[in-house]
C-alpha cells in the first residue's frame, strides 16, 4: 500500500506543478501591484512593492521561488489587506475553523442520507419511498441562503427575543472546540446543521440511485434465493457492496466543502479558508491568493489518493497496484 501511495504521489508531481503555473500565470495576467493599490497610485509606490514582492524577477525565477516555499511551508510574507500578519497565520488560523464546519457536515449528511437513502430503497415504489424522494427534491429546489436566513431567525432571533428558555445560537463568530467545546457548539452547531440540511437532499438522491442499482445485483438475488431477510440483504450486503460510489461523493465533494463553506463563514463571521480567500479576492491581496490556491490544489490531490486507498479498505476485491 505505501509503494502505491508513494508511486501516485510521483505521479500527480507534475500535475502540481503544472496547477502553480497556471495560477501564477493567470494572477499576473493583470499586474497585481497596481491592481492592489489602485488607480491612484504612483509610479514609485507599485515599483517599490513590486521589488519588495520580488515581482520584478523573470516568470520562471519566481516559479521556483514559490515552489521552495510550498515545499517549506514558507508563506513568511505579509498579507496586502492585513497589514502585520503573515500569510502562513492566516493560512493556518482559518483551517481549524473551516475544519470545524466541514467535517461534522460531511460526516452527519453521508450518515443520514445513506439511512434514508436504504429506507427509500427498501420501500421502493411505494408511499414511503415517494414521500422521501419529494422531500429530497424539495430539499435541493430551495437556494442555500433561504436555509441561512430561516435557520438564523429561528436558532436565534426568535428564542433570544420570546424570551424562550432555550439558549439561542450565536450568529456570528467562533471560538476553538479544543478550549472552549460548550461555546464551540453555540456558535458551530447551527451553521452545520445547515450544511446538513443542504447537503442531505442531494446525497440522499445519489445514495438512492446506488441502492437502487445494487438491488438487481446477481448477489441479491443468490442471497434472497438461500433465504437472507430483506433487511439483512439492504444493511449488511448492498449497503457494504455500494460503499466505493458512495466514497467517491464523500471523497469527491470534501474539498469543495472546505471552500464550498463560503456563504456559511461569511454570515455567520466564522473565519475560515472559504471566507479569507473570499476577502483576499476581494482585496487584490495577491501572496493570499496565491498561497491558498496552493494549499487547496493539494489537498484536492490527496483526496484523490485516499479515495484509491479506501477503495482496496472496503472492497478486498480491489488491488492498489
Amino acid at each position: 500500500m505505501w509503494a502505491y501511495i508513494i508511486r501516485k504521489l510521483v505521479y500527480n508531481i507534475p500535475v502540481y506543478l503544472g496547477i502553480i503555473l497556471l495560477t501564477m500565470a493567470a494572477l499576473r495576467v493583470r499586474d497585481p501591484v497596481a491592481g492592489y493599490l489602485g488607480k491612484n497610485a504612483t509610479p514609485e509606490q507599485i515599483e517599490l512593492l513590486t521589488r519588495d514582492m520580488g515581482l520584478d524577477d523573470p516568470f520562471m525565477v519566481q516559479y521556483g521561488r514559490f515552489l521552495w516555499q510550498i515545499v517549506r511551508f514558507d508563506f513568511s510574507e505579509e498579507s496586502w489587506a492585513q497589514p502585520g500578519r503573515s500569510v502562513r497565520s492566516i493560512l493556518i488560523d482559518s483551517i481549524p475553523p473551516s475544519m470545524s464546519i466541514t467535517l461534522p457536515q460531511v460526516a452527519a449528511s453521508a450518515l443520514l442520507a445513506m439511512v434514508i437513502a436504504l429506507i427509500s430503497a427498501y420501500f421502493r415504489g411505494r408511499l414511503v419511498d415517494k414521500a422521501l424522494v419529494f422531500l429530497a427534491v424539495l430539499g435541493m429546489s430551495i437556494s442555500y441562503l433561504v436555509y441561512i436566513v430561516f435557520g438564523q431567525f429561528f436558532g436565534a432571533f426568535l428564542p433570544q427575543h420570546l424570551d424562550w428558555d432555550v439558549q439561542p445560537f450565536a450568529i456570528q463568530g467562533y471560538l476553538p472546540w479544543l478550549t472552549e467545546p460548550w461555546n464551540w457548539v453555540t456558535y458551530c452547531l447551527l451553521p452545520v446543521m445547515i450544511g446538513v440540511v443542504v447537503a442531505i437532499g442531494y446525497d440522499t438522491r445519489f445514495y438512492r440511485a446506488v441502492m437502487v442499482e445494487e438491488s438487481s445485483r446477481d448477489y441479491i438475488v443468490t442471497a434472497t434465493a438461500k433465504g437472507a431477510t430483506k433487511p439483512k440483504i439492504m444493511f449488511v450486503h448492498m449497503l457494504k457492496n455500494a460503499m466505493i460510489p458512495i466514497i467517491t461523493r464523500i471523497m469527491a465533494t470534501l474539498p469543495f466543502l472546505i471552500t464550498g463553506s463560503i456563504l456559511l463563514e461569511m454570515y455567520f463571521n466564522i473565519p475560515g479558508m472559504g471566507r479569507q480567500l473570499i476577502t483576499a479576492l476581494i482585496a487584490n491581496d495577491f501572496p493570499v491568493i496565491q498561497a491558498f490556491v496552493s494549499v487547496l490544489a493539494l489537498l484536492f490531490i490527496l483526496s484523490i489518493i485516499l479515495t484509491d486507498v479506501l477503495y482496496a479498505l472496503v472492497d478486498p476485491r480491489v488491488r492498489l497496484s
